[in-house]
């Protein structure tokens, strides 16, 4: 059986694992449980087996080296360079700031760039912001989700619209969050079912769990996860729940092994991927906040300047392909020998398709390995407000 679309799952040598201890459901039921992140698995990590268990040792003061850091950079250097070889006057949006890594890295590449580093969570901007301190008013940091990008210009003193030469995202939930059991985003460690990036966010993961009923727990599932058991595991949580409220993430796992049938468990990958992506992504409403940013960064960039994606399972990438498929599409009507004054694409692409990381970037990183990465740059003017 093919493993399922919903991540880009695909071996990867060396995988890193949960640093905790795992609960006895999880050993119990999957005694293979592995904690790894969509976006910011420990890079380079050393593996060690304890107890049947891989570990990963924690390497550097903030536990994650960032993806494709210097592809990244290769093609955002071309509009922070225009005017200055230092990037003086340049400005970029990191609208994925998390710890940081992505904006360090620019802002010490480029001695006169500016960074406005985004992020929903209080503990990633209290992290980021400790650590790029030292680059003073070059970098600000604002507490929004990513399709904020207009109002964190506008507090940042910048036009919604042609004001910046970069914008940056990598998507997915962070090792920095999976690595706080607290927060209920891993499947391999017992904690509470939360799952909320922003904590001041008024529904969780056991909210929906316990109160949601079973068409729209189906609906989740099946859209968010593209979970083929969404039935059996809907029906079963109903079932769960009407004696017992769910309240941990050992219980939800302890239910999907149950729910699940046995050939299905043992291929795949980790049985419970798919309902807990379905459930972060509906706690943090994650895909309509990525529709509305992605037009929101297309029309902050001026022209010269660059959009550069970083997605990591198929839903998101999905979702950027096509809305940068219409954003480098011609208005001439088809059939004509010329381009039309006027009718030119607004944005041109800078990868052909999505860019993997190669083997020499996985080894070093491997959670890169289901990276897809998407870069666009803006031609013309076309679609100014």
């Amino acid at each position: 059986m093919k493993p399922s679309a919903t991540l880009f799952d695909e071996p990867v040598p060396a995988v890193a694992r949960a640093s905790w201890p795992l609960p006895e459901p999880a050993l119990a039921y999957f005694p293979n449980a592995r904690s790894v992140s969509d976006r910011d698995l420990d890079a380079g990590a050393a593996i060690h087996l304890r107890g049947g268990v891989d570990v990963a040792d924690q390497q550097g003061p903030f536990g994650h080296v960032p993806v494709l850091l210097d592809r990244c950079i290769e093609l955002l250097a071309p509009a922070l360079t225009r005017t200055a070889a230092d990037g003086a006057g340049a400005v970029v949006v990191d609208a994925t700031l998390g710890a940081g890594g992505h904006s360090e890295g620019l802002l010490r590449r480029y001695p006169g760039v500016r960074v406005i580093g985004l992020d929903r969570d209080p503990s990633a901007l209290a992290l980021a912001g400790g650590r790029l301190a030292g680059f003073g008013d070059r970098f600000t940091a604002v507490r929004t989700r990513y399709d904020g990008i207009a109002d964190a210009l506008a507090q940042s003193g910048l036009a919604a619209t042609r004001s910046v030469d970069g914008v940056l995202f990598d998507l997915g939930v962070s090792s920095m969050q999976l690595d706080r059991t607290e927060r209920g985003f891993s499947y391999s460690a017992d904690a509470p079912l939360d799952m909320r990036m922003d904590p001041d966010l008024p529904v969780t993961a056991a909210d929906i769990l316990n109160t949601y009923d079973k068409a729209a727990l189906v609906a989740i599932l099946r859209d968010f996860g593209e979970e083929r058991h969404a039935g059996r595991i809907a029906t079963a949580v109903l079932r769960r729940r009407a004696s017992s409220p769910f309240t941990s993430t050992a219980e939800l796992v302890e239910l999907l092994y149950e729910a699940i049938p046995a050939p299905a468990r043992r291929t795949g990958g980790h049985p419970a991927k798919r309902t807990f992506q379905a459930l972060r992504v509906a706690v943090n409403a994650e895909l309509d906040s990525l529709r509305a940013a992605l037009p929101a960064a297309l029309a902050a960039v001026r022209v010269g300047g660059r959009v550069v994606v970083m997605s990591y399972q198929s839903l998101e990438d999905r979702i950027v392909k096509n809305v940068f498929a219409g954003a480098t599409a011609s208005r001439t009507p088809p059939g004509l020998p010329v381009e039309l004054p006027g009718h030119e694409p607004e944005f041109s692409f800078l990868t052909r398709g999505a860019e993997r990381a190669d083997t020499e970037e996985i080894e070093r990183n491997p959670r890169s390995a289901a990276v897809r990465l998407r870069a666009v740059e803006r031609a013309t003017e076309r679609g100014q407000e």
